[in-house]
């Protein structure tokens, strides 16, 4: 499994815009189709909310990728 870390220097991100940062998916509205499609998990559990809020401690996965999100 490939493991991203990333550093987040904002209170949050939205969970399509982290998708596109670290070079997952080529903009934002990919982002979003990733997430529809079921395919994405935050802390261990399903995630289908395009925009989730994610936060420094919690780790997004998909497809074999790991991302940590850090403080920045």
């Amino acid at each position: 499994m490939q493991k991203i870390d990333f550093e987040l220097n904002d209170e949050f991100v939205e969970l399509n815009q982290l998708l596109k940062l670290v070079g997952i998916c080529d903009s934002g509205g990919a982002g979003k189709m990733v997430v529809a499609g079921g395919n994405v998990s935050v802390d261990g559990q399903q995630e289908l909310r395009k925009t989730c809020k994610i936060r420094a401690g919690q780790v997004v996965s998909l497809n074999g990728v790991r991302i940590h999100v850090k403080p920045g």
